[in-house]
């Protein structure tokens, strides 16, 4: 770095590589080999890329501030294109909408917090870009069966996590338990998740032998919530992406029930539209493509109550007719 360089403007990020991540290509460069090794675990590699990539990522590791966990919480703002992020006193982001571009300063302590970046901080940049490069992020479970992706879609406390759960222990692979990242390859759409955690009210471990010992970890909301990583739970298979099949919306009922029943594209289109992230007309208009695909899918509505395993069977059940 240049002597008395104080903004840093001309510090070195020589370490590059590029992923994939939800369908677009993304190229990072830091001056730590520790981030990199992080991004191998969210993301997925790719080679002989040429031409310019989807979005960019370049992260200035700062080895002389040594702050430590915890973090405070992460502090978010947008002004028209550019959103800035700021993770602790000595660690902020800038994201520029316009050219897809990430730049940031880290401490050191947070640049090792591989947990943190698999769960808070790629998660984050992920949604705040998403929309600017095609990818729509929707509020969805997903799970996969014989390579075939069920979405879940849902308000908050319509089950989508407790049936995700339920179907991942009956064989399915576990994508996600509340926001799922679409993308078109070739003119279908697919779903792709993130390793974050899986969260669950609760009261939900009364359905789940094995979280009966679990605490709640946070309390979010006002709400106390159990916070598990999906590969700790015995028999549960992640799966990093896979090609939605059907679009199940889910309504919770007061009383035991389970009521399947056809739901119009445009009926489904208006429920995904509640949930969207707002964004420029600019991003909007590269998501809608992904949207339009996404509900050509067969789509369901299930009004339901019960046991989550009994749901879950029920749900695999009908899927199969189809």
């Amino acid at each position: 770095m240049h002597f008395q360089d104080f903004l840093h403007k001309h510090a070195e990020t020589q370490l590059c590589e590029h992923y994939t991540v939800a369908g677009a290509t993304c190229r990072l460069c830091t001056n730590c080999e520790q981030l990199l090794e992080t991004a191998r675990t969210c993301f997925l590699p790719t080679e002989g890329v040429s031409g310019r990539t989807d979005f960019s990522l370049r992260f200035w590791v700062d080895d002389a501030d040594s702050k430590q966990p915890p973090w405070p919480k992460p502090y978010v703002r947008g002004l028209d294109h550019l959103v800035f992020a700021s993770f602790d006193s000595g660690s902020s982001m800038v994201v520029d909408l316009l050219t897809c571009r990430v730049i940031g300063r880290v401490s050191a302590g947070i640049a090792v917090d591989t947990k943190y970046w698999r769960t808070v901080i790629f998660p984050m940049l992920l949604t705040i870009v998403s929309a600017s490069v095609g990818i729509a992020e929707v509020h969805c479970a997903c799970v996969s069966k014989d390579q075939d992706g069920i979405l879940l879609a849902g308000p908050s406390r319509s089950g989508k996590s407790t049936l995700a759960l339920a179907l991942s222990q009956m064989g399915c692979g576990f994508l996600s338990d509340d926001r799922a990242f679409c993308s078109l390859e070739n003119g279908d759409v697919f779903v792709w998740g993130l390793p974050t955690r899986l969260k669950l009210r609760q009261e939900a471990a009364v359905w789940f032998q094995g979280l009966r010992n679990e605490k709640a970890v946070d309390v979010r909301m006002g709400e106390p919530a159990l916070w598990l990583d999906p590969e700790d739970l015995p028999g549960l298979k992640r799966v990093r992406r896979c090609q939605p099949r059907s679009l199940v919306f889910l309504e919770r009922q007061e009383t035991p029930q389970f009521c399947w029943s056809r739901m119009s594209s445009l009926e489904a289109l208006t429920r995904l539209n509640r949930d969207l992230m707002a964004e420029s007309p600019n991003a909007v208009s590269k998501r809608s493509g992904t949207i339009a695909r996404l509900i050509e899918l067969p789509c369901w509505l299930l009004q339901y109550c019960g046991e989550p395993h009994n749901i879950a069977q029920n749900i695999l059940q009908h899927l199969a007719k189809i």
